[in-house]
């Protein structure tokens, strides 16, 4: 059952007396432009003292920082009244968090688990399952998060009527038949979409066990329909499933640093979600810097206004002397300059609270990247979104050498620049930019090192991997001095000792020689690789095997049974130039054979080819 609905939380005494019930935090996650703040603007627009559009004011429109916007119980029964047929939500709100993208969900941690406890996962019902949508369902799956599905856009399927506040159940009776079957349609391709991916999704209204079945509600938040029962399910939800998790709310206060701002007035302050206890003005509180805890004290504490969006509340702020969990704050305080965003707040009452505090800030401190002796460099605004890349990138086998959190200086382009490989002469940054020192020399080409940044990390690993072909393609031209032979290739069967990244196979060189770097191609001329090594029968590392040699081969590039398989041939591909000068070159009857091979099969698409 992937809609799991335990909870992890390091530390957790489940034995412990309960505290109050606090409101559920919800995490919106989806693809760029398919609603996510669309949603949260609908959801501020209600009660009266709604608020404007976050998403108009937005670069973009895209979601640039984390927010938060707390939703009292009393909007919350009233929006939702239609559904829960008279009955009222015991919690005191929703506390919704608006992340820019996937990767900062990882970021926000509570006590071991994520501070989300439960998360709505927006996909536009045309566009369906996009990539920051798989990574959000791997993210959720990872950390068993419970969640449900917003089908949003529900408006763009030609036909279908909407009107504001309209519930999906009352909408879908008023719909005619022909709509019915354009939304089967639609629903049913989703559905084979996330079960492609291990999911059991479900319309919400027709789930009788929610503990087998993810809840997915069609919605337009354009036209705001389905938004109540979105809202519902959501809270029934959490009520249902994560009550003791709610009620866990005792103890020495907790909270999440979502960002550390400069505010006119009131200096350092940091904008935080206090998940668990209570916090007071002058309480003693333990933070975390890239050096290790820090303690200082609460000097001024700010709730948004209303409905406000954090982010965005601009003077919508109130001054407070006391709050408890769960809500967001803005609080002013000594020493906030080294904070770091994405780790743990700790009130610390008395001397064994303040000798938890740091043994936990120590260890949040500590990056836990594995790193290797050679490998690329990276950097994020947050050790989760450190982490994170670093974990994406461990599934490409890309060694990493340095990890550090904060901009681009100096010293990272120094580093990258003394890396032995040209291909790891890189810095990949997550979330940060180069600082105002080292911007220009990375702008103007005036260093060895590449900088390759972004708030989406499955484009930086795409750049990444753009950059690397176009480097090492560069790389092939400068050292192939020497001239490339011609050579034919059996994957011999019953020899594949690894399938990919790169794939190590047997080969037997039927003709012609090889060397250490050649690429290779099949008998169609389709690229197939690059030969990284060459081991012989006895283990031996070879720079070259020539006809009759047989060898275990590791290829860059194809994957075993999708590119390539047992007993397909190959041949080496040999540059055009190269192909022109081995024609006075003295080769033996086979190699001539091959080259004849090679030239007729590139003579296909380029006529001059070899000439």
């Amino acid at each position: 059952m992937e809609n799991d609905t335990s909870s992890e939380d390091e530390g957790a005494d489940h034995n412990a007396p309960q505290g109050w019930m606090r409101q559920p935090i919800v995490s919106i996650l989806g693809h760029v432009d398919h609603g996510k703040t669309s949603i949260l603007d609908y959801i501020r627009s209600l009660g009266v003292e709604r608020q404007a559009s976050v998403m108009d004011r937005e670069a973009g429109g895209i979601t640039q920082h984390i927010g938060a916007t707390e939703v009292p119980a009393e909007i919350l029964n009233k929006t939702c009244a239609e559904l829960l047929g008279g009955r009222e939500f015991k919690s005191p709100g929703l506390l919704f968090i608006d992340t820019p993208g996937h990767q900062s969900f990882t970021s926000l941690r509570s006590r071991g688990g994520t501070l989300a406890d439960i998360a709505i996962l927006v996909v536009d019902v045309i566009e369906g399952l996009k990539p920051q949508t798989i990574e959000s369902l791997r993210i959720l799956k990872e950390s068993k998060t419970p969640f449900v599905i917003a089908a949003n856009k529900m408006d763009r399927i030609s036909g279908w009527h909407c009107e504001r506040g309209r519930s999906f159940i009352a909408s879908w009776k008023s719909q005619r038949r022909d709509m019915h079957d354009l939304f089967e349609e639609r629903y049913w391709k989703l559905i084979g979409q996330f079960s492609e991916y291990g999911f059991n999704v479900e319309r919400y209204d027709l789930i009788s066990d929610y503990t087998q079945s993810v809840a997915m509600v069609p919605c337009s938040a354009k036209e705001g329909e389905g938004l109540q029962d979105l809202l519902a399910i959501s809270v029934g939800l959490a009520e249902r499933f994560l009550e003791e998790r709610l009620v866990d709310t005792l103890g020495a206060a907790e909270a999440t640093v979502l960002e550390m701002k400069d505010e006119r007035g009131l200096g350092k302050t940091i904008d935080i979600i206090l998940n668990r206890g209570e916090l007071n003005i002058g309480d003693n509180i333990t933070l975390v810097s890239p050096s290790g805890p820090f303690t200082t004290h609460i000097k001024g504490m700010f709730r948004a206004k209303g409905m406000s969006e954090m982010r965005d509340a601009g003077d919508r702020w109130e001054s407070c002397n006391h709050a408890i969990a769960a809500c967001g704050l803005k609080i002013s305080a000594p020493g906030l300059e080294n904070v770091l965003a994405g780790t743990t707040l700790r009130q610390t009452r008395n001397a064994d609270e303040l000798s938890i505090a740091e043994q936990l800030a120590y260890k949040e401190a500590r990056i836990t990247v594995e790193l290797a002796e050679e490998g690329v460099s990276i950097k994020a605004d947050t050790i989760g979104g450190l982490e994170a890349l670093a974990f994406e990138l461990n599934k490409l086998e890309v060694p990493i050498r340095l990890a550090s959190i904060g901009p681009v200086n100096k010293k990272d382009i120094l580093n990258a620049e003394a890396a032995k490989d040209p291909l790891h002469r890189v810095i990949l940054g997550f979330a940060i930019t180069p600082n105002s020192e080292v911007a220009p020399r990375l702008e103007n080409n005036e260093t060895d090192a590449k900088f390759i940044g972004n708030d989406i990390i499955y484009q930086i690993l795409e750049d990444f991997e753009e950059w690397s072909e176009e480097t090492k393609r560069a790389l092939d031209e400068a050292h192939r001095e020497n001239l490339v032979y011609p050579a034919r290739l059996l994957y011999m069967k019953d020899h594949t000792f690894r399938n990919r990244s790169p794939a190590i196979v047997g080969m037997r060189i039927l003709g012609g020689r090889v060397h250490l770097g050649q690429r290779i191609m099949k008998l169609d001329g389709s690229a197939v690789g690059q030969i990284k090594s060459m081991r012989s029968t006895d283990g031996l590392e070879l720079k070259k095997a020539t006809q009759g040699d047989e060898v275990a081969m590791a290829i860059s590039g194809p994957t075993v049974g999708r590119h390539i398989d047992e007993l397909d041939e190959f041949l080496v591909d040999i540059p055009s130039s190269h192909a022109k000068r081995l024609r006075s070159v003295e080769l033996n009857a086979v190699e001539k054979e091959i080259l004849e091979e090679i030239t007729r099969i590139h003579r296909k698409n380029d006529h001059f080819w070899g000439r």
